[in-house]
């Protein structure tokens, strides 16, 4: 839609459809044009827990995809009865989990996706917006999840022919990758997953395959372990001598008093080592406020045992939006946004060169 030319032709449409989603379809469009090398991937941060993965043979994975939002308003000053965070801590205060990134896909103009796998029932990773959109304009793609996740979709409206239940152990094959599910230690689960019995929240029986995996993305360019919310566990050493694993995505973040939730610096680093990874990319800290920090605190931590602990992987710092390949980029430690102006002053000899200003 065009920007409107006229103030009376602003309201609150044309304010939404000229400006939301920020990015408009630029990241789609990138997506879209990348011609994979061979024996390599693609990643894209989507910002939360999301990413879309991409082979050199053109299969397109997302996962934990999530077009939502978070507070809009103070409302009362309390959080909803039975919000999750309530019954993780008790407590009533309001969360002010304000959505701190901007929207940087357009799930309107999603096209070529193959799978869009979730790890887990809450709903900043298991999203309606997303289920609706890659149901209409990517009518072949796989909805892959646990069966809390697949209840949900199906609930939705999803069809059930395009849905895959998986456990534990479970592998699927997607065009030119395989995804395997793995086991999650997603703990969070236990206390907010909403009683079908209505029992006291926290005291019942949860079976977490049923509604928590991670997962291992396995291409010809390398293996890309999601970990979706969960926290550390010990079975990482399982997973990391059982797997190949090139590239670990984790969710760390901030936690607040009263809250474990995310894992810390420390807990990064310890997974890192665990898993035998290459490469881990913390993720998650950028979009709720209240759980926002810097990951330069795992990159100074790092360089500061190094030596001592002899790591064998690195701490990758990306950005929402940004790209990142492997591994072309394996060796590097953050992310830097294109700056434009590769060809400044190049084809111009008219134009006002620097030292004539």
């Amino acid at each position: 839609m065009s920007a409107p030319k006229k103030i009376e032709d602003v309201n609150f449409k044309t304010f939404a459809e000229n400006n939301f989603p920020e990015w408009g379809t630029f990241l789609n469009e990138q997506i879209a044009d990348k011609q994979v090398p061979e024996k390599s991937i693609a990643m894209w941060w989507l910002g939360c827990m999301g990413v879309w993965i991409k082979t050199h043979e053109g299969t397109n994975v997302a996962i934990d995809m999530w077009n939502g939002t978070g507070k809009h308003t103070h409302g009362d000053g309390k959080m909803r009865k039975g919000h999750q965070m309530m019954r993780m801590t008790g407590g009533e205060a309001l969360q002010p989990n304000l959505r701190n990134k901007p929207y940087v896909i357009d799930p309107f103009a999603l096209r070529d996706l193959d799978a869009l796998c979730v790890t887990h029932t809450h709903h900043d990773h298991l999203d309606i917006y997303t289920a609706a959109c890659v149901n209409k304009y990517c009518p072949d793609a796989k909805f892959i999840g646990p069966q809390g996740v697949v209840d949900e979709w199906i609930e939705w409206g999803v069809p059930k022919e395009k849905t895959i239940v998986v456990k534990p152990g479970d592998e699927v094959k997607v065009g030119a990758a395989t995804i395997k599910a793995m086991e999650a230690f997603d703990r969070t689960e236990f206390v907010t997953e909403d009683d079908p019995n209505k029992k006291l929240a926290g005291t019942m029986p949860i079976e977490m395959a049923k509604v928590a995996v991670n997962y291992l993305v396995k291409t010809s360019g390398g293996n890309v372990y999601h970990s979706g919310d969960s926290h550390y566990s010990n079975t990482y050493v399982k997973h990391g001598n059982e797997n190949e694993i090139d590239v670990t995505l984790c969710a760390y973040g901030e936690n607040p008093r009263g809250i474990t939730d995310k894992l810390d610096d420390s807990q990064v680093l310890r997974m890192g080592e665990a898993l035998k990874t290459k490469v881990i990319i913390p993720m998650h800290y950028d979009i709720w406020t209240n759980f926002y920090s810097d990951p330069k605190d795992i990159l100074a931590l790092w360089d500061r045992k190094k030596y001592r602990l002899q790591y064998k992987f690195k701490p990758y710092i990306w950005q929402v939006g940004g790209e990142f390949d492997y591994p072309q980029d394996k060796d590097n430690f953050e992310y830097m946004y294109d700056r434009g102006f590769h060809d400044a002053f190049k084809n111009d000899p008219d134009l006002p060169f620097p030292e004539m200003l």
